[in-house]
């Protein structure tokens, strides 16, 4: 009879497990797949008897505390009342759901795909990509560094969970994380780029949606040839841009590609998003507000590290990555409450 108190109790199913993973692996997968086995962590860790190595790095990223974050962070309207706009929880959830469509369509690992969306953003700081600027700038300023979402991601997920233990997760895993940004180098794995490429089709046609709910946007606004191309609604262009992925990436073979048609029609409205929306005059007008509080908190936290909560054992992050691990960590009504707390008398608090 097996223990129950051993850290993976072995049975029957346990002990079977990982051959018959593999053994479907072989059978199922596309030749270009990543395979389940052997996981190839920083720390050698025994395997789990009922879960493949990317299925437990994928409830290690559900179960962190960055990831539970994200339901209070920006995707693209700060603050917005009403309860149908995206967070970057959402956002996630709906890249991971895209991904895996497509993992599935053409023979790949649905469970490395999960585990890569599921974790891609995890690094985003408050504000979405206009707080991402601002702490750039200011590290910039004051350091000489920069600041990446993608690379905080992996910082999150390398150092920063578990009291600085770190998640331990995969090297395909870590990989996905750190290649999804446009502005990284891609990832080694077709799983990760599948997350690399379907990140953008996500977040161009729901910002649409979310511009246009919020008033933003007409739908008589949106440019008519992408639209004609793909699809009147946000659905449709999904839809028919993930098919067109899955077509292109089969006769590719070891890529994850587009059509020329679809492609050239998804920077189309890629450009008129960051025209009208992204950069457009209702996002510039609260890109003063955010810059003014992020910098006003950096600075303060420069000149009083001590008010920094640790996060990581003493001496393992020096002043700049203090500052900016407890900035990029906090959830947009965080920050708020902690700008209001150092600008705002007491008299007048609310």
């Amino acid at each position: 009879m097996s223990s129950v108190t051993s850290a993976h109790p072995t049975g029957p199913v346990a002990q079977a497990f990982a051959a018959r993973v593999r053994e479907q692996e072989e059978r199922a997968l596309a030749p270009h797949a990543t395979r389940s086995y052997p996981a190839e962590r920083a720390r050698p860790e025994d395997d789990c008897g009922i879960r493949t190595p990317f299925q437990r790095d994928r409830d290690r990223i559900v179960h962190s505390k960055a990831f539970r974050r994200l339901k209070h962070k920006t995707q693209v309207f700060v603050a917005p009342e009403g309860d149908h706009y995206r967070t970057r929880l959402t956002h996630t959830l709906e890249v991971t759901q895209v991904s895996r469509t497509v993992a599935r369509a053409l023979g790949l690992n649905e469970d490395l795909t999960e585990a890569i969306g599921l974790g891609h953003d995890l690094g985003h700081p408050p504000f979405g990509h206009i707080g991402e600027d601002v702490i750039d700038r200011c590290l910039q300023e004051r350091f000489g560094r920069r600041f990446r979402h993608y690379e905080h991601s992996l910082r999150i997920v390398e150092r920063l969970e578990r009291d600085g233990a770190g998640l331990n997760l995969t090297a395909p895993v870590r990989d996905g994380i750190l290649g999804h940004s446009g502005r990284a180098p891609q990832p080694a794995t077709l799983e990760g780029r599948i997350v690399r490429l379907l990140d953008r089709v996500a977040y161009i046609n729901h910002d649409i949606d979310d511009a246009v709910r919020a008033g933003v946007l007409s739908e008589r606004d949106l440019p008519r040839e992408p639209l004609a191309a793909l699809g009147e609604t946000g659905s449709k262009r999904i839809d028919a841009l993930v098919h067109d992925v899955v077509e292109q990436s089969a006769r590719a073979g070891d890529q994850i590609v587009q059509g020329e048609e679809a492609g050239a029609a998804m920077a189309a409205l890629r450009s008129f998003m960051f025209e009208r929306v992204y950069l457009g005059p209702a996002a510039r007008a609260e890109h003063g507000k955010i810059e003014r509080a992020i910098k006003t908190l950096f600075d303060h936290y420069v000149e009083h590290p001590d008010e920094i909560p640790p996060l990581l054992p003493e001496g393992e992050a020096d002043l700049a990555e203090r500052v900016t691990d407890h900035l990029a960590g906090m959830t947009d009504r965080y920050c708020i409450r902690q700008f209001e707390d150092l600008t705002v008398p007491d008299a007048f608090a609310p």
